[in-house]
């Protein structure tokens, strides 16, 4: 089984804002990014195509994939609780510090940890790896791609940031031996 993990591509966000579960736009550059993605895509046909239901990676998929793309809560991004839509260095949260020391396990403040999200994360995974399919397609956040490829190569989640990340519309292939 080929399982793509797919980033959605840019967003229309500014810098340095905290965004994980917000809803937030795509970037002007959405049209060429997706001819981008595309290609990285052609000639595959998916057997099952799952997608975070924040829109900028419903829309990939759906732009991609068609219609019938199946929604799953569990492939959205990290949530950053309060922090959302906020400055990473306007943020006055005295909880801020204590999570940038041990953000593995310490949650945001009305957010979650890293490990939350891998408990999630890993569930949907090994629904996936369950299946009868040929190729899935699962287009989603780099957190969540991160966690991904953690779980997949046995990293510990700590370990897990020297790994390289995703960038936007980047396409991860992990293939899974049945």
């Amino acid at each position: 089984m080929e399982i793509y993990l797919i980033r959605h591509t840019k967003v229309d966000v500014g810098q340095g804002v905290c965004y994980g579960q917000k809803d937030v736009d795509l970037a002007e550059s959405y049209p060429e990014e997706l001819e981008t993605v595309k290609e990285k895509l052609k000639n595959i046909n998916f057997d099952a195509v799952f997608t975070s239901p924040l829109s900028r990676a419903k829309k990939l998929a759906t732009d991609i994939c068609g219609d019938n793309p199946v929604t799953d809560d569990r492939l959205m991004e990290l949530n950053f609780g309060d922090w959302e839509g906020k400055v990473w260095d306007e943020i006055k949260d005295p909880l801020l510090p204590k999570w940038m020391e041990d953000f593995v396990n310490k949650k945001c403040s009305n957010g979650e940890s890293f490990i939350m999200l891998r408990d999630r994360v890993l569930e949907f995974w090994n629904e996936v790896k369950s299946m009868d399919c040929s190729n899935v397609a699962i287009f989603t956040h780099g957190g969540v791609i991160r966690t991904i490829n953690a779980i997949h190569k046995n990293i510990k989640l700590e370990d897990s940031f020297n790994e390289p990340a995703a960038d936007y519309g980047d396409v991860n292939v992990i293939t899974i031996e049945k």
